[in-house]
Formats: structure tokens, sequence, C-alpha cells
């Protein structure tokens, strides 16, 4: 889904290869082949798991940091641990797009730009420098900033809300679909932002360069296709997010009360010797 959504944000408005979220799946698999929805997958793959230590690490440090365990405070160590990422996301984002637009509509690449997401960037900073491999940072920092921060707002209230607690039966399924929500408040909190990024990212494939900044993105995307350019592959996105976010976060609160079970049962059990915990 998030190849469905770079390819849709980043396309020709004059002209248009997809009508929808459901001709582009069916149009690259008739002229890319199943294999062709995995283009750039190599480059989430090497930092995603790294991001979301950083994040969540983050931001369980900052929350202790503000002392309070408050919705303001929730949305603050969120909004700490997604500018803090972008460090590493935007690079990897910026690899992942060009990834994915090379070849577009070929079956078989004419002409390979790039062997893998690492010889994208390598050669990305040899052309460009430090510069290049940091295009689109500023929009990337706009958008990570308050979307991490109403992602863990809205899981926070979400759980407090179900009652999320170890000893429930429910306790997964109300993870999950606290997760699942809370990835889609995210999205949509700052999605205009993130067609704006992935312009920006893919301006200049194919040695033709359009936009001088955010503004001039902006203003040159309005004039030419209207507020809805601003919504472009959002069905795409929102498909991906509720069980990608739902995975995620209910994993790591599952692993978090585990540990938390673990170590309190090393306080109370005298003896070396500790039994599993039976709940959560």
């Amino acid at each position: 889904y998030d190849f469905l959504q770079v390819r849709l944000q980043v396309q020709n408005v004059e002209k248009p290869l997809y009508r929808g979220t459901f001709h582009c799946f069916q149009s690259i698999i008739k002229q890319e082949s199943a294999f062709g929805l995995y283009k750039g997958i190599g480059s989430p793959m090497m930092g995603l798991t790294f991001i979301n230590a950083l994040v969540f690490g983050v931001q369980g440090n900052t929350l202790r940091a503000l002392g309070k365990d408050t919705p303001l405070n929730q949305f603050l160590a969120g909004s700490a641990a997604g500018a803090i990422q972008c460090i590493i996301c935007c690079p990897m984002e910026l690899a992942k797009t060009r990834m994915q637009l090379q070849g577009t509509g070929e079956y078989k690449l004419k002409m390979k730009n790039y062997k893998n997401s690492l010889d994208c960037l390598i050669k990305i900073y040899r052309k460009e420098g430090l510069r290049g491999i940091n295009r689109g940072m500023v929009s990337t920092f706009i958008r990570e900033t308050p979307s991490f921060g109403f992602y863990f707002l809205t899981y926070d209230c979400m759980t407090r809300y179900l009652g999320c607690e170890a000893e429930d039966n429910y306790v997964i399924p109300k993870l999950l679909f606290s997760g699942g929500m809370s990835g889609i408040v995210s999205w949509l909190s700052t999605y205009p932002v993130d067609v704006i990024k992935s312009r920006l990212q893919a301006d200049g494939v194919g040695g033709v360069t359009q936009y001088n900044g955010i503004i001039d993105c902006v203003r040159k995307s309005y004039h030419e296709e209207g507020w809805r350019v601003f919504t472009r592959g959002l069905t795409s996105t929102l498909l991906r997010a509720f069980p990608v976010n739902a995975a995620t976060f209910a994993t790591v609160t599952v692993f978090l009360m585990y540990m938390r079970s673990e170590d309190n049962l090393r306080e109370c059990e005298p003896g070396p010797v500790i039994q599993q915990p039976s709940s959560l």
C-alpha cells in the first residue's frame, strides 16, 4: 500500500497513469508484475526496526523527564520522538521513493539507475552530497513532529477509555483497535504534508526539476490540481495504517506488560527460580 501511495501522490496530472488505488494496483501487476509492488522494500527493512526502537525509546524517556503522564505530555513526548527520528526517516524514504518510481510501467527495466536502496543513497550522495540525501528533510520534520504527537496521544486516550489492563481477557483486541486508530489519526493529521514531501523527494527523477521548495510545491500543486491533490493516495495509506500500527502498538505494549510482570516477580520471589507469569 505504501508503494501505491507514492505512485498516486507523484503521478503527472496532465497524463495520469492511475485512476485510483485499485486501478493503480491492477496496472502495476499487469505492467510490472507482482514483484513490482515490492520495489523499494529494502529501505524500510533496513531502517524500520531501528526507527521504531528509537521512537518508543525517545517517547518513553521524554515522558519520564516531563514528570506527569498527562495528555499534553503524551503529545509532547510523541512529538519529540517524531522530530528525532527524521534524521533516519528522511534518507530512508528518499531511497524508497526513488526505487518505487524506477521503471514505472515497465515489465523489464530498460535502464536501472539504482541496484538497491543503499546504492541509491550512495549515488545521490556522490552527485548531490549531504543536501541530496536529506532532500525533503524540512517537510518530513513538519509531518512527523505533530503526527507522532497525535499518534501517542490517541493511543493513550483510546487505551484509557477502553480500559486496557493486563488481566482483561479482551486486552489484545483492545490494544489492536487502539493502535490501528492511532495510526489512522496520525496520518490524517498531517497527510497533505506527506504529499508535498513525496513530490519534493521525487522531484528531479528523469532530470526534470519542477519545485524550488515547499511553498513553491504547494502553490504549483494546488494551482494545477486543486485541493484534491493533498488527498492523493489517502485510501491506500489508511488501508495500510490500521493493521500496521495495530500490530506495532500491540506488540510493544504486550512486551512491556510481560517485562514489568517479570520485574515484579523478581522483586517478590527470594529464590533464583522464577515462574513464568500467567498474565500478559
